[in-house]
């Protein structure tokens, strides 16, 4: 019955990529493609061909070149008023061997954002690889201010090989463009970098993902995203938001039962320019920090012990959940000492838990409900970045060295269209 029902709901999401697809290249695909990369470019003359180039030279893990049939490229340029396009379309005459197809399109301005685009793209990857038949063909998305490492689509494929159905690289930044930062503004990149690392070593030690595991990163943007074919449809597709459209679609795959993988081995180069294409991108950022150190004001962020608390409300949500599912009746106490560890309330919760068909929905409604009620950032000001890296990593030196005390959650199986392994 549960395979049936899975099977029906795939079937609809199936139907949702086919109603909104839009053809976009005319050339069909090599019967031996299994990796379709897509990168979504809008005045990107500058770097484009950086970015190309890092895509042709791919190589296998012993360091020899990945075979130029095994996968393709489709780049997509929106709005652009300068010769990206031009620029995309010359690389490929230069390497005729390499399947590489340039689009260039106008949207109406309803639809030029990013999130759109890459949507479009991921649709038409999909599509693509599902007509030759790869359930299990990769759509890797990239951006064209970025440079992938040579073994960027060989380690991401050795991830999948390992049962990763989606795969996020470590998104890293050249040296040069650093220190052409001012002090303040490089000196909150770098914090946010170790404040990320450090917050998911917290997770890790508390609520652990046993397919997720250290070492890995925190970060899940379009510059290194790569998802099944499969998993794709499952997930609903690229949602249709305008910006953080990545994160949109982290989360998308999450509540859907994903096994996501933050791979330290995936590894792309972006870009640190001060004008971007998104508000949410890198560029903005920088831009914020810039203001910050121009102000004087601090940099703030969540603190450690914030940070921590929602980690153990988490877990204990977890274990009752496990529980309920299991057929035990969860007791009013339980319920109530989790709710106020989440601030949040109890009578909410206990109604939630009921209605929703999965933890990570759960989970996602308990954070949209602290944000209606308010009371969790009531309790939790944001702190400096500096005191809050501090904290964190006093705690965790301590959960480092009692870390063989915490045992490991217990997590249903990989989702699949055919629900095998769910029966």
């Amino acid at each position: 019955m549960e395979s049936d029902c899975l099977l029906a709901v795939v079937a609809d999401l199936q139907r949702l990529l086919d109603d909104r697809s839009v053809s976009l290249v005319k050339t069909p695909p090599l019967p031996q493609c299994k990796t379709c990369v897509i990168i979504p470019i809008r005045n990107e003359a500058e770097t484009i061909a950086s970015t190309l180039s890092a895509l042709v030279h791919q190589v296998d893990s012993q360091g020899n070149s990945l075979d130029l049939s095994s996968y393709e490229v489709i780049v997509l340029a929106n709005n652009c008023n300068d010769n990206s396009a031009a620029i995309a379309r010359k690389f490929a005459m230069q390497y005729p061997q390499f399947a590489l197809h340039v689009v260039e399109i106008t949207l109406p301005s309803s639809q030029a954002y990013i999130g759109r685009v890459r949507q479009l793209l991921m649709d038409e990857a999909y599509h693509r690889l599902i007509r030759l038949g790869h359930k299990q063909g990769v759509i890797a998305s990239t951006d064209g201010d970025t440079r992938v490492a040579p073994n960027w689509i060989a380690a991401t494929l050795e991830e999948m090989g390992k049962g990763a159905d989606a795969v996020s690289g470590r998104l890293l930044t050249e040296h040069h463009d650093r220190a052409l930062l001012d002090v303040y503004t490089r000196a909150c990149y770098l914090r946010a970098v170790g404040y990320g690392y450090l917050s998911v070593e917290l997770e890790a030690y508390i609520d652990p993902d046993p397919f997720d595991c250290l070492p890995r990163h925190h970060q899940h943007g379009g510059a290194s995203l790569a998802v099944t074919a499969e998993m794709y449809a499952i997930a609903g597709g690229m949602p249709s938001v305008r910006t953080p459209e990545d994160v949109a679609f982290y989360q998308a795959l999450v509540r859907v039962g994903a096994r996501f993988c933050h791979s330290s081995q995936v590894r792309v180069f972006t870009s640190m320019r001060r004008q971007g294409r998104t508000d949410n991108g890198m560029a903005n950022q920088l831009s914020q920090w810039t203001d910050l150190g121009h102000q004087h004001q601090p940099y703030l962020v969540e603190a450690a012990a914030a940070l921590e608390t929602r980690l153990w409300g988490r877990r204990n949500l977890r274990e009752l959940w496990s529980r309920v599912l299991d057929g035990s009746q969860p007791k009013a106490q339980e319920v109530k000492a989790i709710a106020n560890l989440l601030h949040i309330s109890p009578l909410w919760l206990g109604q939630t838990m009921v209605k929703s068909d999965s933890f990570t929905e759960l989970f996602a409604l308990i954070e949209q409900q602290q944000v209606q009620e308010g009371n969790w950032q009531k309790a939790w000001k944001p702190v400096e970045i500096k005191g809050a890296i501090a904290d964190l990593r006093l705690r965790i030196s301590r959960l480092r060295q009692e870390q063989q005390s915490f045992t490991p959650v217990s997590y249903p199986p990989k989702a699949s269209s055919s629900g095998l392994e769910n029966v």
